[in-house]
């Protein structure tokens, strides 16, 4: 297994901290609104990593953050005159519903909280104070970034240069321009908790550094996120971390690219966003989870309704290749195979094997979906209703080995467009024939299926629950 390792800029071979156990942090979602596509990018591609070590036997420690006190969060606690404590809690809730929707392996992840651990915290902090790397001033609490070593070797910038870039406010009080909060004094009306230092609460890069050292170590095998993340919130946890420890903090940092609208970076920031809540309203949104895997993590992804119809459709093919295989194993009989099945089966093996290695070079899920293909492909040319059953059982357990590792393939009850289309023309004709008893039925039945119908003046339009 090759990852490509943001720390060196290159690929590495991985080798875990203890053997046969995986721990991995991603850095999650700020709880203050619906997640977005740009925020799905990293779940899923680090999901997907996860699941791949799994199914290479390892035991996976595996940590995603809610960052839930904030100041966007409390902004939108006064918006809407409610305590953070309810906004935060109303989004991780809306989050859970987004991820089983992305089929995120969630009964596996760990999901603390900052505000669970503020003690731990204010421990952290105390420390690097005690070590000089930290000062307080009228209960700002800052970390000095002079005391870290190397200070800017993930994201590759001399501290120097940084340096002459900054602006310094009128009246800073930071020693210098560069250094960041990890306690801030508590202002009129916000949330805070008691410290050494006044009432305050944790600045942002403080609660991913306590968060990885107690739930996973004080060195980790992989620290993850998008690569707008990389400078300053995981330099900065790297600066504080391992002045803390003294010991390296994660030994591979693995960064997804950005998606993209119209050349632009998706953020919310710029308004130029779609949340997954969104995209679930006219998509399944394993077609989302799906369209992200189709290319390398690390290539930008460029989002557009047309590229989710594209997936959507590439998504129907499995289907209806992983359908054949179930309706062929229902008509052909077990028999023995000879030597042209067994070199027609071999080439499952070849696909098999293609797909392990594209997931080994650096979690290429593009080309382990090409393998899925490919396996479909080989199938419907070469099975019918005289093929050894032991064939077409080896080749669907192969499929749906492997589109497990994706998170994909997982709805087994799952109507596919083909089938809406041919029941929604059925009812269309029932309509015209006055048979309505027989129209509502099939309108019931794709209810039943997830289907939702209306009729309007431009005809029958459908979408899924």
């Amino acid at each position: 297994m090759k990852l490509y390792n943001t720390l060196t800029r290159k690929k590495e071979k991985f080798k875990p901290v203890k053997d046969g156990q995986v721990t991995m942090y991603v850095c999650g979602p700020t709880v203050y609104d619906y997640i977005h596509v740009g925020n799905a990018r990293p779940l899923v591609t680090f999901d997907t990593l996860r699941r791949f070590f799994i199914y290479k036997g390892y035991e996976v420690k595996y940590v995603v953050n809610f960052t839930d006190i904030d100041d966007k969060i409390i902004k939108k606690a006064k918006e809407e005159g409610v305590t953070f404590k309810e906004i935060s809690e109303k989004y991780i809730e809306e989050f859970k519903k987004d991820a089983k929707g992305l089929s995120l392996y969630e009964e596996e992840t760990r999901h603390p909280r900052a505000t669970s651990h503020i003690d731990q915290i204010i421990e952290f902090i105390d420390e690097l104070v005690k070590k000089d790397a930290a000062y307080n001033i009228d209960g700002n609490v800052y970390f000095n970034i002079r005391k870290a070593e190397d200070y800017g070797k993930l994201s590759k910038k001399n501290i120097d240069e940084l340096m002459s870039g900054a602006r310094i406010e009128v009246n800073e009080e930071k020693k210098s321009p560069m250094d960041f909060a990890l306690w801030k004094n508590a202002k009129e009306g916000e949330p805070s908790w008691d410290s050494p230092w006044g009432h305050g609460r944790p600045g942002w890069h403080i609660e991913c550094s306590v968060m990885a050292k107690e739930l996973l170590g004080e060195t980790i095998d992989i620290h993850a996120g998008g690569e707008d993340l990389q400078f300053p919130h995981h330099e900065n946890e790297i600066a504080q971390s391992e002045t803390l420890t003294g010991k390296p903090f994660a030994n591979y940092w693995l960064h997804n690219s950005m998606i993209y609208i119209n050349d632009k970076k998706m953020s919310k920031s710029k308004s130029n966003f779609f949340t997954v809540r969104d995209i679930g309203k006219e998509f399944d949104l394993e077609v989302l989870r799906f369209f992200i895997l189709s290319s390398h993590y690390r290539n930008p992804l460029n989002f557009s309704k047309e590229s989710l119809l594209q997936s959507e459709k590439g998504l129907e093919r499995l289907y209806n290749g992983k359908k054949n295989l179930e309706y062929l194993m229902g008509k052909t009989e077990d028999k023995d195979m000879n030597l042209e099945d067994k070199k027609i089966l071999d080439q499952i093996d070849v696909y098999k094997d293609n797909f392990i290695k594209s997931m080994e070079d650096d979690l290429n899920t593009a080309d382990g979906i090409a393998s899925l293909f490919d396996i479909v492909k080989h199938a419907n040319s070469n099975f019918n209703e005289q093929t050894p059953k032991t064939m077409i059982q080896y080749t669907y357990d192969t499929m749906l080995e492997l589109s497990k590792v994706l998170g994909i393939l997982s709805k087994e009850e799952e109507i596919l467009e083909d089938e809406i289309l041919r029941l929604i023309e059925k009812r269309t004709i029932a309509r015209k024939d006055k048979n309505y008893k027989l129209a509502d039925e099939i309108r019931d039945e794709l209810k039943e299926k997830g289907i939702i119908l209306e009729d309007t003046q431009e005809g029958v339009k459908w979408k899924r629950q």
